[in-house]
């Protein structure tokens, strides 16, 4: 993957460099979508318009078998077929509620993101679930608290996120969590989302035990709609919240009942646009010389460079400790992002956190212009 001499990779021509772009620095929550996703979607059209309901052979047959082989080898899964794709992760989480008892005990976190944290709230309120949350801060001993909650037992669901999204701290050691969890029965789900292509991830140790959910809108590149969910085997056989997908392979049998699959396949849903799943592919194949540690330790130079140009600190300072973004704790948070999308810069905030992230297609330039519209913006994120 060859660049300029500003550093930058090729393969952005539609969204970075050129002239009037924004100098864009969210990307824990969207990437530049890569030049090879405009012509995967291109095959996407085609394949619908020339091949008619034979695509469908296309996509079981081909797209979505080079989709979980992608994702099986970057968290080293053995098994590609316990993956599953949907149109995002909210459905995944519908489809896992529907697996649990009535009146599920849920363990979780102060911290995860909206796709969960709304849908258990508004359950709350209705008496459908019974909650227990463990805060994130401080967190240097999150995972020993969230461990010892999660011994104590009686849970149905175990829910937590890989990293989460309004701090960026970086759970290391889930293998602890899931150990501490004492009845087998259990669910445990990790959110992925702002893990997935962010930081290396190994979910091979525990593919037995724990479910793994994340999509290709964020560091994936691939955009909206390439959600996936890792199914370790005998967990949820046969969800209540099931589409027409998870019974594809008995269409033409004329199979009697409600049948499923036993691998992941037991999980999908029903119709969702699978041009997603070709960009996944696509974005995918063209990251295949560089690995996500690779494009970490970029962003980690990136990173580097930002917090000595700037008096800020970030909530997480140990990079071993922090997933790919930095988020620094403002009152001014909002007034911040405001003030540099005037400039033409893209940042978020979710409440008093300000949150910056790098992506591959960032060169010190754009950092070196970032610190310098922070600056010129009159406002510092050192104030808590």
């Amino acid at each position: 993957m060859t660049g300029d001499p500003t550093g930058r990779p090729q393969g952005f021509s539609f969204s970075v460099g050129r002239a009037g772009a924004p100098l864009h620095a969210a990307a824990h929550s969207h990437h530049p979508w890569p030049d090879a996703s405009f012509a995967a979607q291109q095959r996407a059209w085609r394949d619908a318009a020339e091949l008619l309901d034979r695509k469908w052979e296309r996509v079981f047959g081909e797209v979505v078998p080079a989709a979980q082989a992608h994702i099986a080898r970057q968290l080293n899964l053995p098994d590609p077929a316990t993956i599953t794709f949907g149109p995002n992760t909210h459905s995944f989480v519908l489809r896992l509620l529907s697996c649990l008892p009535a009146r599920p005990r849920i363990l979780t976190t102060s911290s995860e993101f909206m796709s969960f944290t709304r849908q258990i709230a508004r359950l709350e309120e209705d008496g459908a679930v019974d909650v227990t949350r463990v805060d994130t801060e401080p967190f240097g001993t999150f995972e020993a608290r969230f461990a010892e909650a999660a011994a104590k037992g009686g849970h149905d669901l175990v829910f937590l996120s890989q990293v989460f999204f309004d701090s960026a701290h970086a759970v290391r050691d889930v293998g602890r969590i899931a150990a501490a969890v004492p009845s087998r029965g259990t669910f445990i789900v990790v959110d992925g989302y702002h893990g997935f292509m962010a930081v290396p991830t190994d979910v091979g140790p525990l593919s037995d035990r724990i479910f793994y959910l994340a999509g290709g809108y964020k560091y994936a590149m691939a955009g909206e709609g390439a959600c996936f969910l890792h199914c370790p085997p005998g967990y949820g056989p046969r969800p209540q919240d099931t589409g027409w997908y998870a019974g594809f392979g008995a269409l033409e049998s004329g199979a009697s009942g409600v049948p499923y699959a036993s691998d992941g396949s037991r999980f999908l849903g029903a119709t969702f646009d699978v041009s997603a799943l070709y960009r996944f592919n696509a974005v995918q194949d063209w990251l295949k010389d560089r690995s996500v540690g690779e494009m970490l330790e970029h962003v980690r130079k990136l990173e580097r460079v930002f917090l000595k140009n700037v008096p800020l600190a970030p909530m997480i300072a140990d990079e071993s400790e922090r997933g790919r973004f930095l988020t620094f704790r403002t009152d001014d948070a909002g007034a911040i992002t405001e003030k540099l999308a005037a400039k033409n810069v893209i940042v978020d905030h979710r409440g008093d956190r300000l949150r910056v992230g790098f992506g591959i297609y960032h060169a010190e330039d754009d950092v070196l212009r970032l610190a310098a519209s922070l600056a010129q913006s009159g406002l510092s994120p050192s104030k808590t």
